[in-house]
């Protein structure tokens, strides 16, 4: 099933149809229970909702109602609900992209990576948390509901974008506690990578990538790298770069490897691209330091 219009979300769960064409929002009665279906919509989803029981699956990931009640979609991303009951209200706000554009929040919204989050990285929010968010939607609720005017879309805009930033900020408390509950995620990946660099799986394998990791670690390659930005000050990309070239360091300095060799052996299909990625991390060319070392 795919939604395209609001006119469909609205109809598959009996409401009145949707006071805009472009954004619609709704409570969650938690005594109401949600049969089994599959969906893709059209729309960015900012939803609120506290599972009780039930499974949600995003793509082919299980989303664990304990880690976390609140979840973000962006359009064409499928997910489907079975059997949801839920703890206690919740919400949704549903709106597509032609309903930001003019706006700087249309720009914006890319900024904001939980919407590339698998729904097992949900965001779970403590009470003072839940009561900030609600305040945002209940905002939204009364301009919606209200005669709209040529000031309502930004009033509800920079609402949304209030309900965002404060996600961001939740999201930053959370990799903060999974830190201090489970050890660094950075220490992890650096195991991950440094043994698949060890047992010579970059001429096999070709080069380590942060999706690949990330699965190992049952993360999103999003999240993984936010969260190892928060713990390091780096992406998870920018990790593996640092490795590499660590480790071509390693066979440049022992003079028995060519720079084209070199850049083959750690993975690399291009060796100029190996020679622009080793000079943006040290500053110099491969053959150049290969020569100074060797010197």
């Amino acid at each position: 099933m795919h939604f395209k219009s609001l006119s469909d979300v609205h109809h598959c769960n009996n409401y009145p149809g949707p006071e805009n064409p472009l954004l619609t929002l709704f409570t969650c009665n938690p005594l109401r229970s949600i049969s089994s279906y599959e969906v893709t919509t059209d729309f960015y989803i900012i939803a609120l909702k506290p599972l009780r029981s039930g499974e949600i699956r995003y793509g082919r990931t299980r989303y664990d109602h304990q880690s976390g009640s609140m979840y973000f979609m962006k359009p064409q991303q499928a997910i489907q609900m079975k059997d949801i009951a839920l703890e206690s209200e919740g919400f949704e706000i549903w709106f597509h992209a032609d309903y930001l554009s003019g706006h700087p929040l249309h720009t914006a919204i890319k900024k904001y990576s939980y919407f590339n989050y698998e729904l097992n990285e949900a965001l779970h929010l403590s009470p003072k948390e839940q009561q900030i968010i609600w305040e945002l939607y209940w905002k939204i609720e009364v301009e919606y509901t209200n005669n709209q005017d040529e000031f309502t879309r930004d009033i509800i805009l920079g609402h949304i974008e209030s309900i965002l930033n404060y996600s961001q900020r939740f999201y930053k408390r959370q990799f903060l506690n999974r830190t201090i509950g489970s050890g660094t995620t950075a220490t992890k990946f650096n195991a991950i990578l440094s043994a698949y660099l060890e047992k010579g799986l970059l001429e096999e394998k070709g080069l380590p990538t942060v999706a690949m990791i990330a699965a190992e670690l049952h993360m999103s390659a999003r999240y993984l790298s936010d969260l190892l930005k928060q713990e390091t000050g780096k992406t998870a990309l920018e990790l593996i770069h640092i490795a590499l070239v660590s480790e071509a360091k390693n066979l440049l300095n022992g003079g028995a490897y060519t720079v084209v060799e070199t850049a083959y052996r750690l993975g690399f299909e291009n060796p100029p691209y190996f020679s622009r990625l080793f000079k943006k991390q040290t500053g110099i060319s491969p053959n150049h330091y290969k020569k100074h070392y060797l010197n």
